[in-house]
């Protein structure tokens, strides 16, 4: 499916019925069903936009960086014309996710932000975050999954046995978050001292075994928002809700649901 927003066509998701859930996916990532989406759809209308320049989602010259990408996103919330919305941002879905609250939050109800990447702890010569762009797929399996094995069989990765098609678009997705997150590489230097801007109530969920944003990094990401609460997913790494989609879903579903 497609929608315009801005007069930009974006690619999108949509399963569910209720209140709106936009979920903002991380790099790697595949268009198409999964678990944890079927799960959330049980009790919210899910979107799940491909951000511009990934998927099918054209990439205008005017977008060039994260900051932009969140605006398209806060544009798609006026489209929607629904005061009500959750936003869920995976990975650096969850760096665009974070982008617009610091900004504007007047559509969104609940905010979930999920192994997050966008700020910077350390000083400049201090890594924050694995270089996945550098890494092998089995040390990237190794760094971002608690089973390696399980997220062989689970993702796709730019391999030589995926389909054409897949590949190409795993391939450009690779192509536009180097784009927007190269250099700095994955944070705004400015964000970190602007989340105390976020006036929502704030979910920050992390994986217990991610190698490429550690829980620490969770933990201070969720101490710079006011009333954030941080919370672990045993047995996960940097994709909770594909390594153990039950036990993410059972984890957001009452922050979700929680009445104000």
């Amino acid at each position: 499916m497609e929608t315009d927003v801005a007069g930009l066509r974006l690619e999108f998701l949509a399963s569910g019925q209720g209140k709106p859930l936009v979920v903002l996916h991380d790099q790697e990532y595949l268009n198409t069903a999964w678990p944890y989406l079927d799960l959330l759809a049980e009790h919210f209308s899910v979107m799940v936009p491909s951000h511009p320049g990934f998927g099918h989602s054209p990439l205008p010259e005017n977008i060039d960086a994260i900051d932009d990408v969140a605006y398209v996103y806060l544009d798609l919330l006026r489209v929607l014309k629904r005061p009500d919305a959750g936003i869920m941002g995976l990975g650096v879905g969850g760096w665009i996710a974070a982008e617009m609250a610091v900004r504007c939050t007047s559509s969104v109800v609940r905010l979930v932000l999920v192994d997050a990447v966008g700020i910077k702890l350390g000083d400049r010569t201090t890594r924050d975050n694995a270089d996945n762009f550098m890494l092998d797929d089995e040390g990237f399996l190794k760094a971002s999954w608690h089973d390696p094995a399980a997220g062989r069989q689970t993702m796709k990765l730019p391999r030589p046995d995926v389909p054409e098609d897949e590949l190409v678009t795993l391939l450009r997705n690779r192509q536009t978050a180097a784009l927007f997150g190269w250099k700095p590489f994955m944070h705004n230097p400015k964000l970190r001292q602007r989340l105390r801007r976020i006036d929502v109530p704030t979910l920050v969920v992390w994986g217990e075994a991610d190698g490429i944003v550690s829980p620490d990094y969770g933990r201070a990401y969720a101490a710079e928002i006011p009333g954030a609460k941080f919370q672990l997913i045993e047995r996960a790494g940097h994709y909770p809700y594909l390594e153990q989609p039950e036990a993410f879903v059972r984890t957001v579903l009452p922050f979700l649901t929680e009445e104000d």
